[in-house]
C-alpha cells in the first residue's frame, strides 16, 4: 500500500471511476500526485508517462481515452512527471520548459539528487503499489508516454526487462544524447558521465540489446507538423536502431499533425488497442 494514501477526487467515468491522488513518496522524499482510472472490470494496467508542462490530470482530461479503456478493461495509471515544492533553485524553470521535468531517470548530479527519483519511484513504489491494489502484475502491465514521456516509455521499458509486456509512445525524445532538450537534462540531472547517458536514451539502449525485447512490436506515432520533430524528437534514430537490433517497430508519420493532445487523442485508440492485444492475449 502506498504511504499515507490520500483521495483528492472521484468521478464517474464510462462505468468506471477517474481518481485523483496524493501519497508521501519514500522514494522522491515529498508528496506526489497520481491518476487513476479504474474500469468497470480491470483485466490489465496502462501506465502513461506524460510530457513536459503536464502533470498527472493532463492525459485524464485531454485524451478521451476512457471510454475505450473501460471497454477493454484496461486501467490508466498517470502519475505527475516530476517532483514538485522541493525548493530547489531553478526547479520552476526545468530546463526553461515551465515545470520541473523529471525525464523518468533517477539523478546524481546536485541539486537535484535527493528529489530527483522519478525511476526508482516508478518502479519501484508507484506501480507495484497500483499493481497491488489492482491484483495485477508485470505480465497484464503496459508503458505508453509522450515527448518526454514517450521517452521515458521506451528507456524504463528496454532498462527493465519484464516489468512491463508492451509499449508505445506519441512523438517522443527519442535520441536524447544528440538534441538540446536531453543534453540539457542530462548534463544537469546526471553531470558530465556520458556512460550514464548512454543508459538513459532509447536509440543506445535499442542498440546495446542482443536480441528484440519485445518481439511483437513497438508502435510510435509522429505527426509531421510536429515543430519539435528535426531538432528534438529525431525517430529516425531509433528507428534505425531498432532495424540494427531486429525489434519489430511500426513508426507512423501522420501528415498535418502537431505535438498537443489534438494528436494524441486522434490516434490513442490505436495505442489501447495495440496494448489489449498484448496485455489480454
Amino acid at each position: 500500500m502506498l504511504e499515507g494514501l490520500e483521495l483528492l477526487a472521484e468521478h464517474g467515468c464510462f462505468g468506471g471511476q477517474q481518481r485523483f491522488y496524493r501519497h508521501a513518496s519514500a522514494q522522491i522524499g515529498l508528496p506526489m500526485r497520481f491518476g487513476l482510472f479504474v474500469p468497470p472490470q480491470p483485466r490489465a494496467l496502462l501506465v502513461y508517462l506524460a510530457g513536459l508542462t503536464c502533470s498527472e490530470e493532463t492525459f485524464a482530461i485531454k485524451a478521451g481515452a476512457q471510454r475505450l479503456a473501460a471497454e477493454l478493461g484496461l486501467a490508466l495509471l498517470t502519475p505527475d512527471t516530476s517532483p514538485r515544492g522541493a525548493g530547489v533553485m531553478g526547479e520552476a524553470d526545468s530546463w526553461d520548459f515551465g515545470v520541473a521535468a523529471g525525464f523518468y531517470l533517477d539523478a546524481s548530479a546536485q541539486p537535484w539528487a535527493q528529489h530527483w527519483r522519478m525511476e526508482s519511484y516508478l518502479l519501484h513504489e508507484l506501480l507495484p503499489g497500483v499493481q497491488k491494489e489492482l491484483g495485477l502484475s508485470a505480465q497484464s502491465t503496459g508503458l505508453f508516454g509522450h515527448s518526454m514521456g514517450g521517452h521515458g516509455a521506451l528507456t524504463l521499458a528496454l532498462r527493465h526487462p519484464g516489468s512491463f509486456r508492451s509499449v508505445s509512445a506519441f512523438a517522443p525524445v527519442c535520441a536524447p544524447m544528440q538534441c538540446p532538450w536531453g543534453q540539457k537534462a542530462f548534463a544537469g540531472y546526471l553531470g558530465a558521465n556520458h556512460a550514464a547517458h548512454a543508459a538513459h536514451d532509447a536509440s543506445a539502449l535499442m542498440l546495446s540489446q542482443t536480441r528484440p525485447p519485445f518481439p511483437a512490436g513497438i508502435l510510435i506515432d509522429q505527426g509531421l507538423a510536429d515543430p519539435f520533430l528535426a531538432t528534438q524528437l529525431m525517430p529516425e534514430a531509433f528507428e534505425a536502431a531498432c532495424l540494427a537490433a531486429g525489434q519489430d517497430l511500426t513508426l507512423r508519420r501522420h501528415a498535418g499533425y502537431d505535438h498537443g493532445y489534438y494528436f494524441i487523442a486522434s490516434f490513442v485508440n490505436d495505442h489501447l488497442r495495440h496494448h489489449a492485444a498484448h496485455l489480454l492475449a
